[in-house]
């Protein structure tokens, strides 16, 4: 069993912001980078967003920048994904998928949350060259463009009326054939003319040369009058959802129905001394790079003031 004053759980601006502020408040800092290390950043070509970086960033270089900044102050950062936890008393327990168990006074669950995909191979294949989980993240790469928008929900129509203040057309592909979003979000869609509903259609592939070019789609999939054709799009948004990775943590802390950590109103308290959560495995609304990083930075204060307040620093 190995020791340690803060364990953070997750990487990304959050967690590595965490470990900024914690190493520099001289308290020793152990972090695992999780499945995905430097977090959703790194699918991401560039960053235009992120205040420092006038000309826009990559968004994998922004994340090294970031790791490489927490070494700077002597956080010890390591490869692995935590599979288990005990929060039940302090000390806190984590065990990490190699059988490591690290015993921590603090614990900083910065483990993000991921976005959901239709499941597609083409998918993958243009990440990052017309595919997005993010509307205000990539948007601006689609100025005076055609994309088209996957969802129902309030998200969905939040995305594609924001795109549509960008793009020259906007389709809202939906599966179902009503919104499920709130009165207020549908108005907005359907008051736009720069919006088409697609309703009750399906995206089953992408094509295109050097990125996304097109999309194949099924209107009504599997009805006697089913119909393919191809939509011709510059990019496509999913907006079906976000699953945060909380699964381990749920036993101890509080989370919403889907599963986002709950916080104290402002902070990243979570409710059990010494335990908090930063970045969007608390965040349901926002899941931007920035207020990932000053949450982690509460985070990192918090820890330190907790650490002082116990007589443990």
């Amino acid at each position: 069993m190995e020791k340690t004053k803060c364990l953070i759980i997750g990487s990304g601006p959050a967690g590595y912001t965490a470990a900024i502020y914690t190493g520099r408040a001289n308290i020793p800092t152990l972090l695992y980078e999780g499945l995905q290390p430097g977090g959703q950043l790194t699918t991401t070509t560039e960053v235009e967003n992120f205040p420092g970086y006038p000309d826009g960033v990559d968004g994998t270089q922004m994340m090294d920048d970031l790791r490489r900044q927490a070494l700077r102050f002597g956080c010890e950062i390591r490869s692995g994904m935590a599979v288990k936890a005990d929060l039940s008393a302090a000390p806190y327990h984590i065990t990490i998928e190699d059988g490591t168990v690290v015993e921590a006074d603090t614990v900083i669950i910065a483990t993000g949350a991921t976005a959901k995909y239709l499941g597609l191979e083409d998918e993958k294949k243009y990440a990052g060259m017309g595919v997005s989980a993010c509307a205000t993240c990539d948007g601006f790469f689609y100025r005076r463009k055609t994309v088209a928008v996957v969802g129902g929900g309030d998200t969905a129509c939040e995305e594609a009326t924001y795109l549509a203040g960008l793009a020259v057309k906007v389709y809202l592909v939906v599966r179902k054939n009503y919104l499920r979003a709130s009165e207020i979000m549908q108005k907005r869609v359907f008051d736009n003319p720069k919006i088409e509903v697609l309703f009750e259609h399906n995206v089953v592939g992408l094509f295109g040369t050097d990125g996304v070019e097109g999309a194949h789609l099924v209107k009504r999939l599997g009805q006697p009058d089913e119909s393919r054709y191809d939509l011709a799009i510059d990019g496509l948004f999913l907006a079906i959802g976000h699953r945060p990775n909380s699964d381990i943590f749920r036993p101890y802390v509080q989370t919403d129905e889907t599963g986002y950590i709950l916080t104290e109103a402002g902070t990243p308290r979570t409710g059990i001394p010494g335990v908090f959560a930063a970045g969007d495995v608390c965040d349901p609304h926002y899941r931007q790079a920035i207020i990932a990083a000053g949450s982690g930075a509460k985070a990192g204060l918090e820890v330190d003031r907790y650490l002082t307040e116990k007589g443990l620093k």
